[in-house]
């Protein structure tokens, strides 16, 4: 299976063109975003020192930002593995992440609260049971009369059920 290469990009605009009604930007890779100079924007030396992200491409982020701060999440991002990106991208979105002391999405947590990409919760639920012998010392008549269904839609409220990229879900505990 390929995994798609993620690159996060940012559009930096020149803060005093745009409060003047011009736009005067370009699109940059989001971890070199905090090294772009306002010279670099307008082409030849300027006197307008601020710039701002003003639009982005796969960062995990609402509305604007300074380039340090884009730069600083996109390293960040840099930091996992790229077959998981869009796993941690979505945990991210889901607004079930936890924050390291940096203010930025915890990789130690992802890791630890990433049950895996399932084709439902279903599915993992009964692999789950399986895995703890849920069931294993039960007497027949009671595994025969176990309401799997009840059972499974129970235990979904402890986790993060999100829809996967391509099909099915990705799982993770809230604990």
């Amino acid at each position: 299976m390929s995994v798609a290469t993620i690159t996060p990009a940012v559009w930096i605009g020149c803060l005093s063109c745009y409060n003047a009604g011009a736009l005067t930007g370009a699109w940059f890779e989001a971890t070199t975003a905090d090294e772009i100079a306002p010279q670099t924007l307008h082409g030849h030396q300027t006197s307008h020192e601020e710039l701002w992200v003003f639009d982005y491409e796969h960062l995990p982020i609402d509305g604007e930002c300074s380039p340090h701060e884009a730069a600083k999440l996109a390293r960040h991002l840099d930091e996992v593995d790229e077959y998981l990106l869009p796993v941690f991208l979505a945990w991210i979105g889901s607004g079930s992440h936890v924050l390291d002391g940096e203010d930025l999405p915890d990789h130690g947590e992802f890791i630890d609260r990433y049950c895996g990409h399932w084709d439902s919760f279903t599915q993992y639920a009964h692999q789950l049971a399986e895995d703890i012998c849920l069931l294993a010392d039960a007497p027949e008549h009671i595994i025969r009369y176990f309401n799997w269904s009840s059972w499974a839609d129970d235990l979904e409220h402890d986790y993060t059920v999100l829809d996967a990229s391509e099909r099915g879900v990705y799982i993770f505990r809230d604990h």
